[in-house]
Protein backbone atom coordinates (compact mmCIF):
# COMPACT_ATOMS: atom_id res chain seq x y z
CA UNK A 1 0.00 0.00 0.00
CA UNK A 2 1.55 3.31 -1.05
CA UNK A 3 1.95 6.10 1.46
CA UNK A 4 -0.55 8.91 1.01
CA UNK A 5 1.12 12.00 -0.38
CA UNK A 6 1.09 15.00 1.92
CA UNK A 7 -1.00 17.89 0.61
CA UNK A 8 0.90 21.07 -0.18
CA UNK A 9 0.24 24.38 1.50
CA UNK A 10 -0.34 27.36 -0.75
CA UNK A 11 3.28 28.54 -0.48
CA UNK A 12 4.58 25.14 -1.52
CA UNK A 13 2.14 25.24 -4.44
CA UNK A 14 3.64 28.60 -5.52
CA UNK A 15 7.14 27.13 -5.40
CA UNK A 16 6.06 24.05 -7.35
CA UNK A 17 4.46 26.27 -10.01
CA UNK A 18 7.69 28.29 -10.30
CA UNK A 19 9.67 25.08 -10.76
CA UNK A 20 7.28 23.95 -13.51
CA UNK A 21 7.69 27.33 -15.21
CA UNK A 22 11.45 26.82 -15.38
CA UNK A 23 12.97 27.98 -12.10
CA UNK A 24 16.11 25.93 -11.51
CA UNK A 25 15.67 23.91 -8.30
CA UNK A 26 19.28 24.70 -7.37
CA UNK A 27 18.31 28.39 -7.26
CA UNK A 28 15.84 27.89 -4.40
CA UNK A 29 16.93 29.82 -1.33
CA UNK A 30 14.97 31.01 1.70
CA UNK A 31 15.64 33.21 4.71
CA UNK A 32 14.36 34.02 8.19
CA UNK A 33 14.88 37.77 8.78
CA UNK A 34 14.14 38.79 12.41
CA UNK A 35 14.76 42.26 13.75
CA UNK A 36 16.93 41.98 16.90
CA UNK A 37 14.70 44.28 18.97
CA UNK A 38 13.22 41.65 21.27
CA UNK A 39 12.92 37.94 21.93
CA UNK A 40 11.24 35.60 19.47
CA UNK A 41 7.76 34.31 20.33
CA UNK A 42 5.48 31.49 19.24
CA UNK A 43 4.40 33.52 16.21
CA UNK A 44 8.00 33.72 15.03
CA UNK A 45 8.25 29.97 15.60
CA UNK A 46 5.65 29.52 12.86
CA UNK A 47 7.81 31.51 10.44
CA UNK A 48 10.95 29.66 11.53
CA UNK A 49 9.31 26.28 11.03
CA UNK A 50 7.89 27.41 7.68
CA UNK A 51 11.12 28.78 6.18
CA UNK A 52 13.45 26.11 7.53
CA UNK A 53 10.83 23.48 6.72
CA UNK A 54 10.84 24.63 3.09
CA UNK A 55 14.60 24.41 3.15
CA UNK A 56 14.39 20.81 4.31
CA UNK A 57 11.65 19.93 1.83
CA UNK A 58 13.57 21.28 -1.16
CA UNK A 59 17.08 20.65 0.16
CA UNK A 60 17.68 24.38 -0.19
CA UNK A 61 19.77 26.75 1.97
CA UNK A 62 18.04 28.99 4.51
CA UNK A 63 19.83 32.11 5.70
CA UNK A 64 19.45 33.73 9.07
CA UNK A 65 19.50 37.45 8.31
CA UNK A 66 19.15 40.01 11.06
CA UNK A 67 17.23 43.09 9.94
CA UNK A 68 19.38 45.44 12.02
CA UNK A 69 18.64 48.85 10.54
CA UNK A 70 17.28 50.56 13.67
CA UNK A 71 20.06 50.98 16.27
CA UNK A 72 17.72 52.68 18.75
CA UNK A 73 15.96 49.38 19.51
CA UNK A 74 18.44 46.65 18.63
CA UNK A 75 20.88 44.92 20.96
CA UNK A 76 23.40 42.10 20.83
CA UNK A 77 21.43 40.40 23.62
CA UNK A 78 18.54 39.92 21.23
CA UNK A 79 20.81 38.61 18.47
CA UNK A 80 22.23 35.96 20.83
CA UNK A 81 18.76 34.98 22.10
CA UNK A 82 17.37 34.61 18.56
CA UNK A 83 20.25 32.34 17.52
CA UNK A 84 19.78 30.21 20.64
CA UNK A 85 16.04 29.86 20.01
CA UNK A 86 16.44 28.76 16.40
CA UNK A 87 19.09 26.21 17.33
CA UNK A 88 16.97 24.94 20.22
CA UNK A 89 14.04 24.41 17.83
CA UNK A 90 16.34 22.10 15.88
CA UNK A 91 17.21 24.17 12.81
CA UNK A 92 20.52 25.17 11.23
CA UNK A 93 20.98 28.17 8.98
CA UNK A 94 23.21 28.18 5.91
CA UNK A 95 24.70 31.62 6.56
CA UNK A 96 24.45 34.13 9.39
CA UNK A 97 23.95 37.49 7.74
CA UNK A 98 23.03 41.04 8.71
CA UNK A 99 21.37 43.85 6.82
CA UNK A 100 24.17 46.01 8.19
CA UNK A 101 26.53 43.90 6.04
CA UNK A 102 24.97 45.69 3.09
CA UNK A 103 24.98 49.29 4.34
CA UNK A 104 27.59 50.35 1.79
CA UNK A 105 25.84 48.60 -1.10
CA UNK A 106 22.47 50.03 -0.07
CA UNK A 107 24.02 53.50 0.08
CA UNK A 108 25.59 53.05 -3.36
CA UNK A 109 22.25 51.99 -4.79
CA UNK A 110 20.61 55.03 -3.19
CA UNK A 111 23.16 57.18 -5.04
CA UNK A 112 22.16 55.34 -8.22
CA UNK A 113 18.49 56.19 -7.58
CA UNK A 114 19.35 59.87 -7.16
CA UNK A 115 21.37 59.84 -10.38
CA UNK A 116 18.39 58.27 -12.19
CA UNK A 117 16.21 61.05 -10.73
CA UNK A 118 14.30 58.39 -8.79
CA UNK A 119 15.06 59.83 -5.31
CA UNK A 120 15.35 63.22 -3.66
CA UNK A 121 16.25 64.78 -0.32
CA UNK A 122 13.31 66.29 1.55
CA UNK A 123 13.80 68.93 4.28
CA UNK A 124 10.27 68.76 5.64
CA UNK A 125 9.29 67.49 9.05
CA UNK A 126 7.68 64.06 9.47
CA UNK A 127 4.39 65.80 10.26
CA UNK A 128 4.49 67.82 7.03
CA UNK A 129 5.34 64.75 4.98
CA UNK A 130 2.50 62.78 6.54
CA UNK A 131 0.01 65.60 5.87
CA UNK A 132 1.03 65.78 2.21
CA UNK A 133 0.56 62.04 1.65
CA UNK A 134 -3.20 62.42 1.42
CA UNK A 135 -5.63 59.59 2.15
CA UNK A 136 -6.76 56.43 0.33
CA UNK A 137 -9.52 58.56 -1.25
CA UNK A 138 -7.53 61.76 -1.68
CA UNK A 139 -4.36 62.22 -3.73
CA UNK A 140 -1.19 63.34 -2.05
CA UNK A 141 0.63 66.58 -2.69
CA UNK A 142 4.14 66.81 -4.08
CA UNK A 143 6.87 67.94 -1.73
CA UNK A 144 8.24 71.42 -2.51
CA UNK A 145 11.67 69.72 -2.72
CA UNK A 146 10.59 66.98 -5.14
CA UNK A 147 12.13 68.64 -8.20
CA UNK A 148 15.54 69.37 -6.79
CA UNK A 149 18.33 68.76 -9.27
CA UNK A 150 20.32 65.54 -9.21
CA UNK A 151 23.44 67.50 -8.24
CA UNK A 152 21.74 69.20 -5.30
CA UNK A 153 20.29 65.89 -4.06
CA UNK A 154 23.68 64.19 -4.29
CA UNK A 155 25.29 66.99 -2.30
CA UNK A 156 22.57 66.99 0.38
CA UNK A 157 22.61 63.20 0.69
CA UNK A 158 26.38 63.34 1.17
CA UNK A 159 25.88 65.84 3.99
CA UNK A 160 23.26 63.55 5.55
CA UNK A 161 25.82 60.73 5.47
CA UNK A 162 28.54 62.92 6.94
CA UNK A 163 26.37 63.94 9.89
CA UNK A 164 26.02 67.58 8.90
CA UNK A 165 22.26 67.58 9.60
CA UNK A 166 20.32 67.00 12.79
CA UNK A 167 18.05 64.03 13.28
CA UNK A 168 14.62 64.58 11.75
CA UNK A 169 15.74 67.46 9.57
CA UNK A 170 16.31 65.61 6.28
CA UNK A 171 15.25 62.34 4.66
CA UNK A 172 15.84 60.70 1.32
CA UNK A 173 12.61 59.76 -0.46
CA UNK A 174 11.92 57.64 -3.52
CA UNK A 175 10.31 59.58 -6.37
CA UNK A 176 7.38 57.38 -7.43
CA UNK A 177 3.92 58.99 -7.41
CA UNK A 178 1.96 61.06 -4.91
CA UNK A 179 -1.29 59.92 -6.54
CA UNK A 180 -0.67 56.17 -6.33
CA UNK A 181 -3.59 54.09 -5.07
CA UNK A 182 -1.23 52.24 -2.74
CA UNK A 183 -0.30 54.78 -0.05
CA UNK A 184 3.09 53.09 0.40
CA UNK A 185 4.02 54.13 -3.12
CA UNK A 186 3.61 57.85 -2.40
CA UNK A 187 7.28 58.77 -2.31
CA UNK A 188 8.33 56.55 0.61
CA UNK A 189 11.29 57.41 2.80
CA UNK A 190 14.45 55.45 2.00
CA UNK A 191 16.93 56.95 4.48
CA UNK A 192 16.71 58.99 7.65
CA UNK A 193 19.34 60.79 9.73
CA UNK A 194 19.97 58.80 12.91
CA UNK A 195 23.03 59.55 15.00
CA UNK A 196 23.04 56.41 17.11
CA UNK A 197 25.70 53.80 17.66
CA UNK A 198 24.96 50.50 15.93
CA UNK A 199 25.61 47.19 17.68
CA UNK A 200 27.82 46.06 14.78
CA UNK A 201 28.94 49.12 12.80
CA UNK A 202 29.44 51.42 15.78
CA UNK A 203 29.41 55.10 14.76
CA UNK A 204 30.32 54.54 11.11
CA UNK A 205 26.94 55.73 9.85
CA UNK A 206 24.81 58.80 10.54
CA UNK A 207 22.04 57.61 8.22
CA UNK A 208 20.19 54.32 8.27
CA UNK A 209 18.04 52.71 5.56
CA UNK A 210 14.33 52.06 6.07
CA UNK A 211 12.96 48.52 6.20
CA UNK A 212 11.22 48.57 2.81
CA UNK A 213 14.41 49.65 1.05
CA UNK A 214 16.58 47.19 2.95
CA UNK A 215 14.33 44.15 2.81
CA UNK A 216 14.04 43.52 -0.91
CA UNK A 217 17.55 44.66 -1.76
CA UNK A 218 19.00 42.34 0.89
CA UNK A 219 16.96 39.47 -0.58
CA UNK A 220 18.39 40.38 -3.98
CA UNK A 221 21.98 40.49 -2.74
CA UNK A 222 21.55 37.07 -1.17
CA UNK A 223 19.62 35.74 -4.19
CA UNK A 224 16.69 34.61 -2.06
CA UNK A 225 14.22 32.97 -4.39
CA UNK A 226 11.10 33.27 -2.22
CA UNK A 227 10.86 36.01 0.37
CA UNK A 228 8.09 34.87 2.69
CA UNK A 229 6.56 37.54 4.91
CA UNK A 230 3.57 37.87 7.19
CA UNK A 231 0.32 39.26 5.88
CA UNK A 232 0.83 42.87 6.98
CA UNK A 233 3.51 43.16 4.28
CA UNK A 234 1.15 42.29 1.44
CA UNK A 235 0.65 45.95 0.56
CA UNK A 236 4.44 46.39 0.67
CA UNK A 237 4.89 43.90 -2.20
CA UNK A 238 4.37 46.57 -4.88
CA UNK A 239 7.08 48.73 -3.33
CA UNK A 240 9.30 45.68 -2.86
CA UNK A 241 9.08 45.00 -6.60
CA UNK A 242 9.59 48.67 -7.53
CA UNK A 243 12.81 48.87 -5.53
CA UNK A 244 14.07 45.60 -7.03
CA UNK A 245 13.36 46.90 -10.53
CA UNK A 246 15.64 49.89 -9.94
CA UNK A 247 18.72 47.76 -9.21
CA UNK A 248 17.97 44.58 -11.18
CA UNK A 249 20.76 43.71 -13.61
CA UNK A 250 18.64 41.53 -15.89
CA UNK A 251 20.63 38.35 -15.30
CA UNK A 252 20.40 37.55 -11.59
CA UNK A 253 17.44 35.88 -9.93
CA UNK A 254 14.75 38.34 -8.92
CA UNK A 255 13.25 37.44 -5.49
CA UNK A 256 9.52 36.89 -5.18
CA UNK A 257 7.69 38.12 -2.06
CA UNK A 258 4.69 36.15 -0.84
CA UNK A 259 2.71 36.47 2.39
CA UNK A 260 1.03 34.24 4.94
CA UNK A 261 -1.02 35.03 8.04
CA UNK A 262 0.91 35.59 11.25
CA UNK A 263 0.30 33.17 14.10
CA UNK A 264 -1.86 34.69 16.83
CA UNK A 265 -2.39 32.65 19.99
CA UNK A 266 -5.36 32.94 22.33
CA UNK A 267 -4.94 34.35 25.85
CA UNK A 268 -1.78 36.24 25.04
CA UNK A 269 -0.35 39.14 23.02
CA UNK A 270 2.13 38.79 20.18
CA UNK A 271 3.38 42.33 19.70
CA UNK A 272 7.03 42.64 20.73
CA UNK A 273 6.27 46.21 21.79
CA UNK A 274 3.57 44.99 24.18
CA UNK A 275 5.68 42.11 25.43
CA UNK A 276 8.46 44.60 26.16
CA UNK A 277 5.93 46.65 28.14
CA UNK A 278 5.10 43.63 30.27
CA UNK A 279 8.80 43.19 30.99
CA UNK A 280 9.52 46.87 31.72
CA UNK A 281 6.40 47.25 33.90
CA UNK A 282 7.39 44.25 36.01
CA UNK A 283 4.22 42.35 35.16
CA UNK A 284 6.42 39.40 34.24
CA UNK A 285 9.91 38.42 35.35
CA UNK A 286 11.78 39.04 32.11
CA UNK A 287 11.51 37.85 28.53
CA UNK A 288 11.89 34.21 29.60
CA UNK A 289 9.12 34.31 32.19
CA UNK A 290 7.27 31.00 31.72
CA UNK A 291 4.01 32.91 31.26
CA UNK A 292 5.35 34.70 28.19
CA UNK A 293 4.68 33.41 24.65
CA UNK A 294 8.38 33.84 23.87
CA UNK A 295 10.29 30.76 22.79
CA UNK A 296 12.62 31.25 25.76
CA UNK A 297 9.60 31.49 28.08
CA UNK A 298 8.04 28.35 26.64
CA UNK A 299 11.39 26.56 26.94
CA UNK A 300 11.70 27.54 30.59
CA UNK A 301 8.12 26.45 31.24
CA UNK A 302 8.94 22.97 29.98
CA UNK A 303 7.81 22.99 26.37
CA UNK A 304 9.93 20.96 23.97
CA UNK A 305 11.18 21.79 20.47
CA UNK A 306 9.12 18.91 19.08
CA UNK A 307 5.90 20.13 20.69
CA UNK A 308 6.34 23.59 19.13
CA UNK A 309 7.25 22.15 15.71
CA UNK A 310 4.26 19.80 15.84
CA UNK A 311 2.01 22.67 16.88
CA UNK A 312 3.23 24.79 13.96
CA UNK A 313 2.60 21.96 11.51
CA UNK A 314 -0.87 21.20 12.86
CA UNK A 315 -1.91 24.86 12.95
CA UNK A 316 -0.85 25.12 9.33
CA UNK A 317 -0.26 28.08 7.04
CA UNK A 318 -3.19 30.41 6.44
CA UNK A 319 -3.95 33.28 4.08
CA UNK A 320 -6.09 35.17 6.60
CA UNK A 321 -5.37 36.34 10.12
CA UNK A 322 -6.95 34.26 12.84
CA UNK A 323 -6.46 33.26 16.45
CA UNK A 324 -5.18 29.77 17.19
CA UNK A 325 -6.46 28.22 20.41
CA UNK A 326 -3.66 27.82 22.95
CA UNK A 327 -5.24 24.47 23.80
CA UNK A 328 -3.74 23.13 20.57
CA UNK A 329 -0.24 23.99 21.79
CA UNK A 330 -1.03 22.45 25.17
CA UNK A 331 -2.32 19.31 23.44
CA UNK A 332 0.99 18.77 21.68
CA UNK A 333 3.13 19.09 24.81
CA UNK A 334 0.78 16.81 26.76
CA UNK A 335 0.86 14.28 23.95
CA UNK A 336 4.66 14.24 23.87
CA UNK A 337 5.21 14.23 27.62
CA UNK A 338 2.65 11.48 28.09
CA UNK A 339 4.96 9.32 26.00
CA UNK A 340 8.29 10.50 27.43
CA UNK A 341 7.97 12.00 30.92
CA UNK A 342 8.67 9.79 33.96
CA UNK A 343 5.79 9.47 36.43
CA UNK A 344 6.63 10.62 39.94
CA UNK A 345 4.72 11.58 43.07
CA UNK A 346 4.64 15.05 44.59
CA UNK A 347 2.39 16.59 47.21
CA UNK A 348 1.74 20.31 46.82
CA UNK A 349 -0.62 20.96 49.74
CA UNK A 350 0.48 18.43 52.33
CA UNK A 351 -1.35 17.07 55.34
CA UNK A 352 0.17 14.40 57.54
CA UNK A 353 -1.29 10.89 57.48
CA UNK A 354 -0.31 8.25 60.05
CA UNK A 355 -0.94 4.53 59.45
CA UNK A 356 -1.45 3.50 63.05
CA UNK A 357 -1.16 -0.26 62.52
CA UNK A 358 2.02 0.01 60.41
CA UNK A 359 5.15 -0.85 62.46
CA UNK A 360 7.01 2.19 63.79
CA UNK A 361 10.45 2.61 62.31
CA UNK A 362 9.75 0.25 59.44
CA UNK A 363 10.89 1.27 55.95
CA UNK A 364 9.68 -0.52 52.85
CA UNK A 365 10.81 -0.20 49.25
CA UNK A 366 8.06 -0.27 46.65
CA UNK A 367 8.55 -0.67 42.91
CA UNK A 368 6.79 1.61 40.40
CA UNK A 369 6.82 1.97 36.63
CA UNK A 370 8.53 5.09 35.38
CA UNK A 371 6.20 5.44 32.41
CA UNK A 372 3.53 2.86 31.48
CA UNK A 373 3.46 4.34 27.94
CA UNK A 374 7.13 3.43 27.40
CA UNK A 375 8.09 -0.20 27.88
CA UNK A 376 11.77 0.77 27.97
CA UNK A 377 11.36 3.39 30.71
CA UNK A 378 12.08 0.90 33.48
CA UNK A 379 11.09 1.09 37.12
CA UNK A 380 12.13 3.00 40.21
CA UNK A 381 12.19 2.42 43.96
CA UNK A 382 9.89 4.41 46.24
CA UNK A 383 10.32 4.31 50.03
CA UNK A 384 7.21 3.76 52.14
CA UNK A 385 6.78 4.33 55.86
CA UNK A 386 4.26 4.75 58.66
CA UNK A 387 3.94 8.49 58.15
CA UNK A 388 3.20 10.00 54.75
CA UNK A 389 1.98 13.23 53.20
CA UNK A 390 -1.13 13.33 51.05
CA UNK A 391 -2.86 16.26 49.37
CA UNK A 392 -5.15 18.07 51.77
CA UNK A 393 -7.77 18.16 49.01
CA UNK A 394 -7.74 14.36 48.90
CA UNK A 395 -9.38 14.05 52.33
CA UNK A 396 -12.76 15.08 53.70
CA UNK A 397 -14.30 14.16 57.00
CA UNK A 398 -17.67 13.95 55.30
CA UNK A 399 -18.41 13.84 51.59
CA UNK A 400 -21.08 12.76 49.15
CA UNK A 401 -20.97 9.60 47.07
CA UNK A 402 -19.23 11.36 44.18
CA UNK A 403 -16.12 12.01 46.28
CA UNK A 404 -13.93 8.98 45.58
CA UNK A 405 -10.92 10.04 47.60
CA UNK A 406 -10.28 9.51 51.29
CA UNK A 407 -13.01 10.17 53.87
CA UNK A 408 -13.75 8.94 57.36
CA UNK A 409 -14.65 5.24 57.57
CA UNK A 410 -13.94 4.76 53.87
CA UNK A 411 -11.07 3.23 51.91
CA UNK A 412 -8.74 4.34 49.12
CA UNK A 413 -5.63 2.86 47.59
CA UNK A 414 -2.30 4.60 48.00
CA UNK A 415 -0.67 4.63 44.57
CA UNK A 416 1.72 1.63 44.19
CA UNK A 417 1.16 0.77 47.86
CA UNK A 418 -1.68 -0.36 50.13
CA UNK A 419 -5.38 0.15 50.73
CA UNK A 420 -5.98 2.38 53.75
CA UNK A 421 -9.04 3.34 55.76
CA UNK A 422 -9.47 6.68 57.54
CA UNK A 423 -10.48 6.33 61.19
CA UNK A 424 -9.99 9.71 62.88
CA UNK A 425 -8.38 13.13 62.64
CA UNK A 426 -6.36 15.44 64.87
CA UNK A 427 -7.12 19.16 64.76
CA UNK A 428 -5.43 22.29 66.05
CA UNK A 429 -7.02 25.04 68.14
CA UNK A 430 -8.49 26.60 64.97
CA UNK A 431 -10.22 23.40 63.97
CA UNK A 432 -7.85 22.72 61.06
CA UNK A 433 -6.84 19.12 60.47
CA UNK A 434 -3.18 18.49 61.28
CA UNK A 435 -3.18 14.71 61.09
CA UNK A 436 -5.27 11.93 59.60
CA UNK A 437 -5.12 8.58 61.36
CA UNK A 438 -5.65 5.47 59.24
CA UNK A 439 -5.17 1.74 59.23
CA UNK A 440 -3.91 -0.31 56.30
CA UNK A 441 -4.67 -3.73 54.89
CA UNK A 442 -1.32 -5.51 55.09
CA UNK A 443 -2.28 -8.00 52.36
CA UNK A 444 -3.37 -5.32 49.85
CA UNK A 445 0.05 -4.34 48.55
CA UNK A 446 -0.06 -3.43 44.86
CA UNK A 447 1.29 -6.16 42.64
CA UNK A 448 1.65 -8.71 45.43
CA UNK A 449 -0.83 -11.07 43.82
CA UNK A 450 -2.91 -11.64 46.95
CA UNK A 451 -6.68 -11.64 46.84
CA UNK A 452 -6.70 -8.54 48.99
CA UNK A 453 -4.37 -6.74 46.54
CA UNK A 454 -6.93 -7.38 43.81
CA UNK A 455 -9.71 -5.90 45.86
CA UNK A 456 -11.34 -2.97 44.08
CA UNK A 457 -11.70 0.43 45.73
CA UNK A 458 -13.01 3.47 43.89
CA UNK A 459 -10.25 5.91 44.71
CA UNK A 460 -6.46 6.01 44.30
CA UNK A 461 -4.39 8.88 45.69
CA UNK A 462 -0.71 9.81 45.56
CA UNK A 463 1.55 10.33 48.55
CA UNK A 464 5.13 10.91 49.71
CA UNK A 465 6.85 9.22 52.65
CA UNK A 466 7.57 11.91 55.26
CA UNK A 467 11.01 10.63 56.41
CA UNK A 468 12.16 10.50 52.78
CA UNK A 469 10.33 13.51 51.33
CA UNK A 470 12.38 16.13 49.49
CA UNK A 471 11.19 19.73 49.98
CA UNK A 472 10.62 21.72 46.82
CA UNK A 473 9.32 25.02 45.54
CA UNK A 474 6.60 24.61 42.93
CA UNK A 475 5.47 27.39 40.63
CA UNK A 476 1.98 26.91 39.24
CA UNK A 477 1.85 28.89 35.99
CA UNK A 478 -1.40 29.65 34.25
CA UNK A 479 -2.44 31.78 31.30
CA UNK A 480 -1.20 35.36 31.53
CA UNK A 481 -4.51 36.90 30.42
CA UNK A 482 -8.12 36.15 31.30
CA UNK A 483 -9.41 37.20 27.87
CA UNK A 484 -9.00 35.16 24.72
CA UNK A 485 -7.94 38.20 22.70
CA UNK A 486 -6.68 40.79 25.23
CA UNK A 487 -5.52 43.34 22.67
CA UNK A 488 -8.65 43.27 20.50
CA UNK A 489 -10.83 45.52 22.68
CA UNK A 490 -10.95 49.11 21.51
CA UNK A 491 -12.43 50.34 24.78
CA UNK A 492 -9.96 48.55 27.04
CA UNK A 493 -6.19 48.37 27.26
CA UNK A 494 -4.66 44.91 27.01
CA UNK A 495 -3.07 45.09 30.47
CA UNK A 496 -6.54 45.30 32.04
CA UNK A 497 -6.93 41.59 31.27
CA UNK A 498 -3.85 40.43 33.18
CA UNK A 499 -4.71 37.24 35.08
CA UNK A 500 -4.02 37.87 38.81
CA UNK A 501 -3.69 34.10 39.30
CA UNK A 502 -1.21 33.50 36.49
CA UNK A 503 1.44 32.48 39.02
CA UNK A 504 1.03 30.76 42.37
CA UNK A 505 4.19 29.88 44.28
CA UNK A 506 4.10 26.93 46.68
CA UNK A 507 7.00 26.84 49.11
CA UNK A 508 6.01 23.81 51.20
CA UNK A 509 5.67 21.12 48.56
CA UNK A 510 7.32 17.70 48.86
CA UNK A 511 8.48 15.30 46.15
CA UNK A 512 9.59 11.69 46.24
CA UNK A 513 13.35 11.12 46.78
CA UNK A 514 13.98 9.95 43.21
CA UNK A 515 13.85 13.64 42.25
CA UNK A 516 16.62 14.68 44.63
CA UNK A 517 19.18 14.85 41.82
CA UNK A 518 16.88 16.19 39.09
CA UNK A 519 18.65 18.55 36.71
CA UNK A 520 17.52 21.85 35.22
CA UNK A 521 15.22 21.16 32.28
CA UNK A 522 14.24 17.64 33.35
CA UNK A 523 10.54 16.97 32.76
CA UNK A 524 8.15 14.84 34.83
CA UNK A 525 4.52 14.01 35.25
CA UNK A 526 3.49 14.69 38.84
CA UNK A 527 0.85 12.00 39.03
CA UNK A 528 -2.70 13.36 39.15
CA UNK A 529 -1.37 16.95 39.05
CA UNK A 530 0.20 17.74 35.70
CA UNK A 531 3.47 18.01 33.81
CA UNK A 532 6.35 19.83 35.47
CA UNK A 533 9.97 20.65 34.70
CA UNK A 534 12.97 21.77 36.75
CA UNK A 535 13.36 25.56 36.54
CA UNK A 536 16.57 27.48 35.86
CA UNK A 537 16.51 28.80 39.44
CA UNK A 538 16.79 25.28 40.85
CA UNK A 539 19.90 24.24 42.82
CA UNK A 540 21.03 21.02 44.48
CA UNK A 541 19.84 22.38 47.81
CA UNK A 542 16.64 24.02 46.58
CA UNK A 543 14.58 22.28 43.91
CA UNK A 544 12.25 24.48 41.87
CA UNK A 545 9.61 23.04 39.55
CA UNK A 546 7.44 24.82 36.97
CA UNK A 547 4.06 23.50 35.95
CA UNK A 548 4.10 23.22 32.18
CA UNK A 549 0.45 22.21 31.82
CA UNK A 550 -2.11 20.58 34.12
CA UNK A 551 -3.47 17.16 33.21
CA UNK A 552 -6.93 18.62 32.69
CA UNK A 553 -7.82 21.93 31.09
CA UNK A 554 -9.82 23.90 33.64
CA UNK A 555 -10.25 26.70 31.08
CA UNK A 556 -12.30 24.48 28.79
CA UNK A 557 -15.12 24.43 31.33
CA UNK A 558 -14.87 28.19 31.74
CA UNK A 559 -15.13 28.71 27.98
CA UNK A 560 -18.22 26.51 27.82
CA UNK A 561 -19.93 28.70 30.40
CA UNK A 562 -19.42 31.88 28.37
Amino acid sequence: MTEEKKSLNFLEQIIEEDLIKGLDRSKLRFRFPPEPNGYLHIGHAASICLNFGLGQTYNAPVNLRFDDTNPTKEEQEYVDAIKQDIQWLGFKWAEELYSSDYFQQLYDWAILLIKKDKAYVDDQTSVQIAEQKGTPTKDGVNSPYRNRSVEENLALFEKMKNGDFEEGSHVLRAKISMTATNMLMRDPIIYRVLKKSHHRTGNDWNIYPMYDWTHGESDYIEQVSHSICTLEFKHHRELYNWFLKQVYDGDSLKPKQREFARRNLSYTVMSKRKLLQLVKDGLVNGWDDPRMPTISGLRRRGYTPKSIRDFSETAGIAKRDNITDIALLEFHIKNELNQTAPRVMAVLNPVKLVITNYPEGKKEILIAENNPEDENAGVREIPFSREIYIEREDFREQANKKFFRLKLDKEVRLKNAYIIKANSVVKDENGDITEIQCTYDEDSKSGSGTESSKRKVKGTIHWVSIPHAVPAEVRLYDRLFTDEAPDSHKDKYFKEFINPDSLKIINNAFVEPSLKNAKIGDRFQFQRLGYFNVDDDSTAKHLVFNRTVPLRDSWAKMDQKK
